[in-house]
This record gives structure tokens, sequence and C-alpha cells, in this order.
């Protein structure tokens, strides 16, 4: 076994054919197709799916270690070349979109004043798809929803966000300064999906409250029940990071009394160690919340006091 081989599996995972991942990987069809039965054999397993261009669930298992393989590689690569000098490579980090939406943008400055030689890759999605990516070292790092229930990740909380009540203007609870959790069950709400950390955290407060709230509809994304409450599909409850602070319209936030705040942490695998390129990211990201989260609404940061 060798890692062209196991690069040209990760390749057809990626691109669905032999041809495409020639491709990808700037060969011929031929040698794509010899890496793969030559892996075939040494791991006594039919990896692909001739027929469909896919990868089979034995395949499967084999990619999934091949890109942890990878990622440990280019780790190598980028230490390497940021010993004795500035950081230099890329790593992927992923962040839900709520916090994407004012976080990576200052990231991505700071980052370009600290470290001009580092890339960032970001990818945007809810906890529930980040989570994978990150134990299948797809990504360096998340941000992401806590808690958290994967044993391959490791999270530090770095802030906390108040829980709000987003309904238009027309809404029988718009008026209120304050709503119970409780008078919740009293109305069908845009709920986040069952089995997400934010569905979790409110059925638990709900469960405390010895009630049990009806969804009008259930979504796994945020930003998503942010613009259907918005568009006045219904009711939701998000945190206070959903809604930028210019945004005007026919809404109103209204506090919700019982429901505890959001928390929300960097998450990396337990057992990888990560590149330069990755522990900049991180470091001037913990350096943005510290200064900049105090500045969003209902945001509180829960890192410590960098050290002198």
């Amino acid at each position: 076994m060798d890692l062209r081989q196991l690069a040209a599996l990760v390749a057809i995972a990626d691109h669905g054919s032999f041809s495409a991942a020639a491709k990808a990987l700037f060969t011929v069809q031929s040698n794509v197709s010899a890496h793969i039965a030559r892996l075939e054999q040494e791991v006594g397993a039919t990896l692909v799916d001739r027929s469909r261009g896919r990868l089979t669930e034995e395949g499967e298992l084999v990619a999934a270690r091949a890109r942890a393989i990878q990622q440990e590689l280019d780790a190598i690569y980028a230490d390497l070349a940021s010993r004795g000098k500035e950081v230099a490579g890329e790593a992927r980090i992923g962040v839900i979109s709520t916090t994407a939406r004012w976080l990576v943008p200052q990231v991505l400055t700071a980052l370009r004043a600290a470290h001009p030689l580092v890339r960032a890759i970001v990818v945007e999605s809810p906890t529930t798809t980040l989570l994978p990516q990150l134990a299948a070292g797809q990504l360096d790092a998340a941000v992401v929803n806590l808690p958290i229930d994967e044993p391959e990740v490791v999270v530090e909380p770095i802030f906390e966000e108040e829980m709000l009540l987003l309904v238009t203007s027309t809404h029988p609870l718009a008026e209120r300064s304050e709503v119970a959790l409780a008078e919740l069950a009293e109305h069908r709400l845009l709920l986040p999906a069952p089995g997400t950390s934010l569905r979790q955290e409110i059925d638990a407060e709900a469960s405390r409250e010895g009630i049990e709230l009806a969804p009008l509809a259930e979504i796994d994304g945020v930003r998503l029940l942010t613009s259907m409450a918005l568009d006045g599909f219904g009711a939701t409850i998000v945190p206070a990071t959903a809604l930028p602070s210019w945004l005007t319209g026919n809404w109103v936030r209204v506090p919700v009394r019982g429901l505890a705040p959001r928390q929300v942490g960097l998450a990396r695998r337990r057992r990888a160690v990560p590149s330069a390129p990755a522990r900049a990211i991180a470091d001037v990201l913990r350096d943005v919340v510290r200064t900049k989260g105090p500045l969003q609404r209902g945001v509180h940061v829960l890192l410590p006091a960098e050290s002198s």
C-alpha cells in the first residue's frame, strides 16, 4: 500500500469516476485503475463499484482513513515550511452559519495581518454536518454548537449567547418585553431539527418546565429558521447573533425567560496534532472572540483572558 493508491481512492470518492479522479490527480485513467486494483488486492476487498463509479462500504472505510493520512501529511509539510520562519500553508475550518457571519470576516482580516502566508479555507454548515467532517479529517477545526457527543472530538468553549424569540410585529407576543418559556407551549413554533445541539438544549429546558413545545416545522439550520421567521412563516427561538445588529424590519426580538444561553465552542480532533497553519488560525480566532465578541449583541465571552 502506498500514498498514490490512497490518493486515487479518495479522488474517486470526491469526483465520482475513474476519469474524473485521473483529471484531478493530473494523471491518466489507466494509472488510477492500476492503483485501485493493487490496493484492492492488498486489502482483499472490492473498494470501488465500477458500474456506478462509487466506493463500496469497504471503500468508504478505507477512504476515511486515507483522508486522515493525507491530512497528517499536509500538516507535516506545513510544519516544515513554517519551521524557523513565518507560518505558511493552508488549513480548513468549519463554522456554523450565525457565527460565521460576524466572526469569519474579522478572523480573515486579522489573519491576513498576523500571518499573510496562511490561507484559511472556510466551510459554513450546521454542527451536524461539521462534526463528521472534522472527525474524518476533512476539517482541521470547527466552530460548533455545544454540547456535542462525539468521542473523537475535543471542544473548547469560546462564547455563549442569549436565546431570543423572533416574531413579526403582528404576533400576539410581539408587545411583550419578556416571555416565559412555558408560555411558548401555547404557540406552534419553528424549531431546530431533533437531534441538533440547539434543539436538545431547548427540549431539556422545556422538560424541566414540564412542558412540550409544538413544532410548526423543524429545520436543521439557524439561518433558515431566522429567514423563515423574518418572512412571517412563524415564530422561532434563535441565538442573539442570528440577527445582525443593522437589520431592521417588521419583526421584534423578545427575551425568553428560563432558557439558558447557547454555548459555542472550538472543536478539533482528539488524536490529531494541529498543523502550524491550523494553530495560527485558532489563535487568531480566539483573539477575535476576546476582542470583538463583547461588541456583539447578547454575546458573552467564555475564553480566559490572554496571559501577558
